[in-house]
């Protein structure tokens, strides 16, 4: 009878608590990554020397485990002073695919070393010298070369990050 009893007793407490699969605790579950799939920082280290009249620093990056991508575009965009008495010209720059593996790593050198030759180039047929204002966000590789600013917001996948690249006399013709 003492068994019957205890028998008893344990399936009322297991019948009384049902299912938990099928109960929530009431509380709201914050997902654990917040915003774009990326996230971007200078990296601090110096970097070898570019030959190039505009040097990008470094970036590292960081992924959310749950969207990783292989392939990404870097955009920048820079602010260039105006002429004599005019308004700043903002551009936009689209780089060609790198391939990123990981939740963490940084942009390949060699990528940054050909993203600065191009814009040494752009900014010297412009004659732009002096300290330019830039930021870099990463994108998704199907982005167009020549997208607007809706597509590379629909198609970015980090915030923006803000910096600023000092030019070095561009030629001897400016």
């Amino acid at each position: 009878m003492k068994k019957g009893m205890i028998l008893a007793l344990g399936l009322a407490l297991l019948v009384g608590c049902g299912s938990q699969a099928n109960k929530g605790s009431g509380i709201p579950v914050e997902p654990k990554w917040k915003g774009l799939p990326y996230r971007l920082a200078l990296d601090t280290k110096t970097g070898t020397p570019n030959p190039a009249s505009v040097s990008i620093p470094a970036i590292k990056f960081t992924a959310n485990p749950d969207s990783l991508e292989t392939r990404v575009i870097l955009v920048m965009r820079f602010t260039v002073p105006g002429g004599a008495g005019k308004e700043p010209v903002q551009h936009r720059m689209i780089g060609t695919p790198a391939d990123v593996r990981g939740e963490t790593g940084s942009l390949p050198a060699d990528y940054l070393d050909r993203t600065s030759k191009a814009m040494a180039d752009y900014l010297a047929a412009y004659c732009v010298e002096g300290k330019v204002s830039a930021s870099a966000a990463l994108a998704r590789s199907s982005l167009s070369p020549q997208a607007g600013d809706a597509e590379v917001d629909t198609k970015r996948l980090s915030d923006w990050l803000p910096f600023e690249i000092m030019v070095k006399k561009p030629h001897k013709k400016c």
